[in-house]
Order: structure tokens, then C-alpha cells, then sequence
């Protein structure tokens, strides 16, 4: 299980340096064509390692949840990309990203039948109280009803590929199965890239923050992910994947010179804590049994 957990937060550290790496791409560069361009350029490049290794097979692997995963991570990106283009930054992200562990676990308790452990708990209450002080900001909350419906529909569209994904990468080839979600993915943003302006491209900086983005934040982010995701619940997963703006705060005060306030900071360390708890799960488990014990 370590190995597996270690592989889900690297996975959500290489996310997090994704608003960094938008931040440096050009100013005409536009969330929806950088969603879009992520999933062609990360889908694209896992589904070429895959052909040139020969391995480039779905037989076998059952064709509804590879689509229903497809689908989830394709509606992510413009759900994401239009709550925070109605609510604001912070609010739209906040619900976004906290919505989808609760998401998760409720599906584990329809589906499985039984709810995430007292760790599992603990652990999300405190990561989500840590967003949602992590992201308070100065701006002005406007209640928008469409605007936080999109960003609920992104946490949940997080939540089912994750929930879907955990089986299909449980008992099929990981990389495999990223590819082909991934590129059907792309396939389905596609249009995007025909409505919106791209000729911010053929500047070094787009072009970096692209590859950086497509190569390192999605195709990397992803395999990792999916191969962590073998040994370990998908409720336990999303929680940890709130290491995503860990990484994100960490990133804007070093290389950005983004300001950490006391109420933030304070946040940043609750959601620390709910990760370390969750990670050392199996320890603080057998500490709460001795403690009942005693």
C-alpha cells in the first residue's frame, strides 16, 4: 500500500504545477485551449509509447467504462475551466477540488456498500477544512448558481474516472488504459482547438508550458496515478490527490511571489496533516486499535 500512496502524491505534486505552468504561458493563451491541448498532447504521446511498444490492444478490456472514464475526464476539463470563470478563482477551484473526495466516498459506500474507514474520515475533513482556507483570497464572493453547479459537476466527473479507472487499471495494463482514455478524451475536446485562438503556440513559452503540461503534468501525472490506484481505494486516492494545491500554494509563493496569509498558511498545514494521516494509514490504524486495546 506505501508504494502505492507514494505513487498517487507524486502523481498529484506533478498536477499541482500545472497553474504555475499556465501562469508562464502567454497571455492569449485561454483555459479551455490549454485543457484541450493537455489531453491531445499528454493522450497523444502515451497512446504512441503504447503502439511503438506493441502493446497498443483492447481486446478484453470491457469498452463501457473505458468511455464512461473517456467521458469523465473530457467534461473535467470545460466543467472546471467555466465555474471558475463564474465564481471566481478561488471559489470555483475550492469547490471543484473539495467536492470530489466526498463524492468519492459517497460512491464507495452506494457501489461497495460500506463507507470509507475513521482515517479516511478524519484525513478528508481536515484536507478540505485545509483547501478551503488554503484558497480564501481577498476577492468579492458572488453567489452564481450555474458557476458552482459546473464546478460540483467537475469534482464528480474527478470522482467517477477515478472510480471507474480503479477497476479497469486493477485488471488491465495501467498505461494501456491512460492511453486509450486519454485519447478519446482529446478527441472529444478536439473541436476547442478549431474555435479558439492556438497561435500563441509558436511562441517558446506556450510551447514549453505545453509540453510541460501535456508530457509531465498529464501523461506522467496519470500513469503514476493509475498505477497507484491499484493498490489502494479510489475514495483514498482523490483524498490524495489534495496534494495537487499543496503543491500549487508551494509554487505560488517560491517561483511566483504569491503571499501566504496566517489563515492560509494555517490551511496549508491542516491539509498537510489530513496527507500525512492518510498516508501512514496502516500506523494510525493500528494506534487507534491499541489505544482501544489498552
Amino acid at each position: 500500500m506505501r508504494s502505492s500512496v507514494w505513487l498517487v502524491l507524486i502523481g498529484a505534486i506533478l498536477w499541482g504545477t500545472t497553474g504555475t505552468a499556465q501562469a508562464l504561458a502567454p497571455e492569449e493563451s485561454t483555459p479551455l485551449v490549454v485543457g484541450a491541448l493537455r489531453l491531445l498532447i499528454g493522450g497523444g504521446s502515451l497512446f504512441l509509447l503504447v503502439y511503438f511498444q506493441k502493446r497498443l490492444s483492447i481486446k478484453g478490456i470491457p469498452k463501457k467504462p473505458l468511455l464512461i472514464s473517456a467521458i469523465a475526464m473530457a467534461l473535467y476539463q470545460p466543467f472546471f475551466f467555466s465555474g471558475v470563470d463564474l465564481t471566481g478563482v478561488a471559489i470555483g477551484t475550492v469547490i471543484a477540488i473539495c467536492s470530489a473526495p466526498i463524492f468519492a466516498g459517497l460512491m464507495e459506500g452506494v457501489i461497495h456498500k460500506r463507507l470509507p474507514d475513521l482515517v479516511w474520515a478524519i484525513s478528508t475533513v481536515l484536507a478540505v477544512v485545509g483547501c478551503l482556507l488554503l484558497f480564501q483570497s481577498g476577492e468579492t464572493v458572488t453567489f452564481n448558481f450555474l458557476g458552482m453547479m459546473f464546478s460540483l459537476m467537475a469534482g464528480l466527473a474527478f470522482a467517477i474516472y477515478t472510480f471507474v479507472s480503479k477497476d479497469l487499471v486493477t485488471n488491465y495494463p495501467s498505461d494501456v488504459v491512460v492511453a486509450v482514455v486519454f485519447s478519446t478524451a482529446a478527441i472529444f475536446l478536439l473541436p476547442i482547438l478549431f474555435v479558439y485562438d492556438t497561435s500563441w503556440l509558436v511562441q517558446s513559452s506556450g510551447a514549453i508550458s505545453m509540453l510541460h503540461l501535456g508530457l509531465i503534468a498529464t501523461a506522467l501525472a496519470y500513469l503514476l496515478f493509475a498505477r497507484g490506484l491499484k493498490g489502494i481505494p479510489a475514495s483514498m486516492a482523490v483524498t490524495l490527490a489534495l496534494a495537487e494545491p499543496v503543491t500549487a500554494a508551494l509554487l505560488g509563493i517560491l517561483l511566483l511571489g504569491e503571499p501566504l496569509t496566517i489563515v492560509s498558511g494555517f490551511g496549508l498545514l491542516l491539509l498537510i496533516i489530513g496527507l500525512l494521516l492518510l498516508a501512514n494509514k496502516p500506523k494510525v490504524l493500528n494506534y487507534i486499535t491499541a489505544r482501544k486495546k489498552s
